[in-house]
């Protein structure tokens, strides 16, 4: 009975789990041991993202990644060694970048405050800060106090990040293994508002749905024509498209009005419409303010699974290789 009652004053009076758990992340966890860590953070943010305009739907997509495999432990940033293959090396990861900017942060927390800051916070800290610096509004509430992890292993990335080409069933097993729900599934695909998706991670909706040549009936015909003339064919590896067509520059909910105008680019977008559930969660988002209050709790919820806290893990000098 008292147990109940904690865990029920804990939601109550913090209004999320984590806190609950232990008090693991926190609102400014470097206050006292490196104050000027967020804003370092964001001021390399902004220098970069003002290069590199394509930087939020990067990091974001890197975050994930990260997130997906052992927690938001930084574990997507280690290098391969000459013993082991690491996450980043992984098929679905050989696409990301944005590490030079993560090492580039890293190097100078390093100089200010040696060994305090993680990489699993800086990366948590720079994707948010890239949608704020790019987007000119606040995001998403950033708890601190991960720390890094020491094992990246190339076949756990195949393992648990949830393809392109999902289907619901599988998607929502992949998030409730995260212990993320099907609300969450939904609102986080909404990133896919910004940035662009390789031609070959969807094709076969275009030119070889079920191996007979056909086209995914479930694809807007006119949206498949124009995928069509865009991509060379069902191999091409080197095309990119507009995930939100007319609007992948601009962080909003216009994902959720593409898709129900079945204009969904990946197979798992398209997932989204075929349980009654998610659509109806879909058709919630297409408001502007209710997915921005969504997206934010979500990505909150996201950046803390798994997560290695306390005397777990390490602080990397170099986000690229662990400490020796």
């Amino acid at each position: 009975m008292k147990m109940r009652f904690f865990l029920v004053a804990c939601l109550a009076v913090f209004g999320i789990l984590e806190v609950c758990q232990g008090g693991n992340l926190r609102k400014n966890f470097y206050g006292r041991s490196c104050p000027q860590a967020e804003q370092i953070v964001r001021t390399k943010i902004q220098q970069h993202v003002s290069a590199r305009p394509n930087l939020p739907a990067k990091l974001i997509r890197m975050h994930f990644h990260d997130c997906f495999v052992r927690g938001c432990d930084g574990s997507v940033l280690l290098d391969s060694t000459a013993t082991n293959t690491a996450e980043k090396d992984s098929i679905p990861n050989l696409s990301l970048s944005g590490f030079d900017v993560i090492d580039d942060i890293k190097e100078a927390l390093e100089a200010k405050c040696p060994g305090i800051v993680s990489c699993a916070d800086i990366l948590t800290l720079a994707t948010r800060d890239a949608f704020s610096v790019k987007f000119n509004k606040p995001v998403w509430e950033v708890l601190t106090g991960r720390r890094d992890g020491t094992v990246s292993i190339s076949g756990e990335a195949l393992a648990n990040l949830p393809a392109p080409f999902f289907n619901f069933t599988q998607l929502k097993q992949s998030f409730a293994s995260k212990k993320l729900t099907v609300h969450d599934l939904v609102v986080l695909s909404g990133v896919h508002t910004v940035g662009v998706g390789h031609c070959n991670l969807f094709s076969n909706r275009l030119f070889n749905f079920t191996g007979k040549g056909d086209q995914d009936p479930s694809l807007n015909p006119t949206y498949a024509n124009l995928l069509k003339r865009k991509c060379k064919g069902p191999s091409d590896t080197t095309t990119t498209v507009e995930m939100d067509p007319n609007s992948s520059d601009s962080f909003d909910s216009n994902y959720y009005a593409i898709l129900v105008q079945n204009k969904g680019l990946f197979q798992s977008d398209a997932a989204l419409l075929t349980t009654k559930v998610s659509r109806n969660i879909v058709n919630e988002l297409i408001k502007q303010d209710k997915f921005f209050t969504e997206f934010g709790q979500s990505m909150k919820r996201m950046g803390a699974i798994e997560v290695l806290t306390g005397s777990a893990g390490e602080i990397r000098r170099k986000c690229s290789v662990v400490n020796s």
